[in-house]
């Protein structure tokens, strides 16, 4: 109970997103003593600005450099300074906090968040891209500075909830839930003539749009099943994935005894960001408490591979280690920006990932130097988003 009952410094990376104000609702409605050293944001200027003056942190940093005149502005007479540029977001993550959050979206987030890691602070992990491209290498540096990675994802939460330490050997498979997102029950007809509305439109969870249209594309399992290897290092056969529509299982973890463990709960955000912060220890605050009878059923099925192909592109990336996972990610937020800028359709999006990761792998550029974990991803995911973009015009041109 010690942590829960001092001041704890926190650090909010991606405050203004949907994770971070899940972040911040949580401190708010558990009255849990904070002091905020920094928030963050991407382009969200006059957000991150009322978040600054509610909260009065010692900096809010603003990425897109353009808005810095209208942060300052916002904050004059705070005492909050104002700061902008990628380089002034990783230097708040290494501000020397107890406990980071990590809600960047997209490879964005990954220096900021080694950054954090190499302070020895807990970093409470949203930015699923941070492991993707170079999840071993950060799990090492927070050990190394005796921090800690605990997942976020209600999924890897829900696995790091039930995989008990001294049983990992014994674990059979893990099992990723997923609630199929708003295209589940549509054919390949309808999901082609999908528009970017209709993609963000998820049924159960309220999140920013590329995360939405990872869901509604599958994608999202995809990147979920290469984090839960390397957080839970368990090879890609041992790992599985299936459709819960209502999401109140949020992931599963079989041992080889045949008894299959379970984490459960309501669909909120704020469940798994209170298990990370105050692990291990649990945060009372007013969650909403699970009625099952009130829901009735809970149903399974398995994933459709034909209509959600980007789960096989995922095992694949998988399977071909080295930067085969960096350079997925990147073609993947190459092709989802397109969608939602409508110049390709739906579908285009697997085609688009599947073929950059096709290209990548046979001009021999998915290969890791031995060098900085960081930089060598950086330079696939840039590779990447060039042979992405390629793509993409490609099958814009067909439109």
């Amino acid at each position: 109970m010690g942590p829960l009952t001092l001041p704890r410094k926190v650090v909010v990376l991606g405050s203004t997103g949907s994770i971070g104000l899940s972040t911040l609702s949580l401190f708010e409605e558990s009255g849990v003593p904070v002091e905020i050293l920094a928030l963050t944001a991407g382009r969200n200027v006059e957000r991150l600005i009322a978040q600054a003056r509610q909260w009065r942190p010692a900096v809010a940093v603003i990425e897109d450099e353009t808005k810095l005149a209208t942060l300052k502005d916002g904050l004059a007479g705070t005492g909050v300074r104002a700061a902008a540029g990628a380089a002034a977001v990783t230097e708040a993550a290494a501000m020397g906090a107890d406990w980071v959050m990590s809600a960047i979206v997209g490879a964005a987030g990954l220096a900021p968040t080694v950054a954090a890691a190499q302070t020895g602070a807990v970093i409470a992990l949203a930015n699923k891209e941070s492991l993707v491209c170079a999840g071993p290498a950060l799990l090492a540096i927070a050990k190394a500075a005796g921090g800690s990675v605990i997942p976020v994802d209600s999924e890897h939460s829900a696995i790091f909830q039930v995989l008990q330490p001294d049983c990992a050997h014994r674990v059979a498979r893990l099992i990723l839930t997923a609630s199929g997102g708003p295209f589940r029950t549509w054919d390949k007809v309808a999901m082609a003539a999908a528009t970017p509305e209709q993609a963000i439109a998820h049924p159960n969870w309220s999140m920013g749009a590329k995360i939405s249209v990872d869901s509604a594309t599958m994608m999202n399992k995809g990147l979920e099943m290469i984090e839960a290897s390397y957080l839970f290092d368990t090879p890609e056969a041992k790992i599985d994935v299936v459709v819960h529509p209502q999401s109140v299982i949020h992931s599963l973890v079989e041992y080889t005894d045949g008894s299959t463990l379970a984490q459960l709960g309501p669909p909120d955000m704020r469940s798994p960001i209170s298990c990370a912060f105050a692990w291990p220890d649990r945060l009372e605050w007013p969650a909403a408490r699970l009625d099952l009878a009130a829901y009735g059923q809970l149903t399974f099925e398995s994933p459709d591979l034909d209509r959600f192909p980007l789960l096989n592109v995922a095992r694949e990336a998988l399977r071909l280690e080295g930067g085969a996972p960096t350079a997925m990610n990147a073609a993947n937020e190459v092709a989802v920006a397109a969608f939602l800028d409508r110049r390709i359709g739906f579908l285009d999006i697997a085609a688009a990932v599947a073929g950059t990761l096709e290209r990548m792998n046979s001009l021999g550029n998915l290969a890791v130097a031995q060098s900085d974990a960081v930089e060598n991803a950086m330079m696939i995911d840039a590779s990447a988003r060039r042979i992405a973009a390629e793509v993409v015009a490609q099958k814009h041109r067909r439109l």
